[in-house]
């Protein structure tokens, strides 16, 4: 494993850390086995962990797991969704739910804290003030740094232009873009990098593989199916798995690599389902960045479609019943 610094924040972070979004369940059986994920990845160099109240039971078995070594772990985890009905103004509920991450997570302190979803008003309408992006949340935030209750403060949020505005705006340690940067969506690298860069922020990738859609090969729906791809989308596809013909390089690899090869980013977050996923994740770090040649070729394939048609959705369904844009899992929603 290798590390970098995060930003302002001066902590040393592994450059593939571990997303526990998908670890929502804590009966016995699913906490032992995520458990065992969680720790092969301590093992194996990862030292940092994400989470959130709004991931289910996330930070009870994150903390369960990493019980007894989470002092050598830098543990992030968020405001918002709790407690339900969630009240993202409500200042004094906010500082219920850091107290109840802090005993969930088994913790005296919390690392990084962020805002989940700052940039989406219709999910959490943190802000009483959407000009300079304040309110009780921003308040409580500054109040619990003061305390040591946290150490650093950042932003977790899916857009890549308002985004850009809040951290522009405020003084954030660390800033969490998911489905903004990989081979082939890349508007982070527009607005969220640079600013983020300028502010010598730590910047964290969420969802480097498109929740899946950049893990495996879709070749038959994308030849054949998949009616709610846009065709320039699709001979974009056509045109990546090419790439991966042409390299021998697996698709998740270089997704990976590519991210990698991007010295202004600070961490990846995995969302890896067993241990043998995690130790082929892993081993990315040993073949290190892709050649001028490649990101020059994944560059070239990018621009064919350089922003999301309108009808897109955010996770492409691929293997999957979508039956278009009035489908339940259009939107996003969280």
């Amino acid at each position: 494993m290798r590390y970098r610094v995060l930003g302002k924040t001066g902590i040393k972070v592994s450059e593939l850390s571990l997303g526990a979004g998908n670890y929502k369940s804590s009966d016995v059986a699913s906490r032992e086995r995520i458990s065992a994920i969680i720790r092969r990845a301590f093992e194996l160099g990862v030292n940092y962990f994400d989470t959130a109240p709004g991931y289910g039971e996330s930070e009870k078995v994150l903390g369960y797991a990493l019980d007894g070594i989470s002092a050598s772990c830098i543990l992030s985890t968020k405001f918002g969704g709790r407690p339900i009905p969630f009240n993202p103004r409500d200042k004094d509920a906010l500082r219920k739910s850091i107290d109840e991450s802090l005993k969930l997570l088994l913790r005296n302190t919390i690392d990084i804290l962020f805002i989940h979803e700052p940039d989406r008003p219709g999910q959490y309408d943190w802000f009483t003030d959407w000009d300079h992006y304040h309110g009780p949340v921003t308040e409580l935030m500054e109040e619990l740094k003061t305390e040591g209750v946290i150490r650093f403060t950042g932003v977790a949020g899916t857009t890549a232009y308002e985004m850009a505005n809040i951290i522009d705006t405020a003084d954030y340690d660390v800033v969490l873009t998911a489905f903004n940067y990989s081979l082939l969506w890349q508007e982070a690298l527009i607005s969220i990098i640079p600013v983020a860069k300028r502010k010598n922020m730590g910047i964290v990738i969420g969802s480097p593989l498109q929740h899946g859609a950049l893990s495996q090969l879709y070749t038959d729906e994308i030849e054949r199916g998949a009616r709610w791809l846009s065709p320039p989308r699709r001979e974009q596809f056509k045109k990546l798995y090419a790439l991966v013909h042409d390299t021998g390089i697996p698709i998740a690899k270089l997704g990976l690599r590519y991210i990698l090869s991007n010295p202004d980013i600070s961490a990846i977050l995995m969302g890896v389902e067993s241990q043998e996923e995690l130790e082929q994740n892993v081993s990315t770090i040993d073949e290190g960045p892709l050649s001028e040649d490649i990101l020059r070729r994944i560059d070239e394939i990018a621009a064919m479609v350089p922003f999301r048609p309108y009808e897109e959705p955010y996770k492409l369904p691929f293997n999957s019943n979508y039956k278009g844009p009035g489908h339940i899992g259009h939107l996003y929603t969280g």
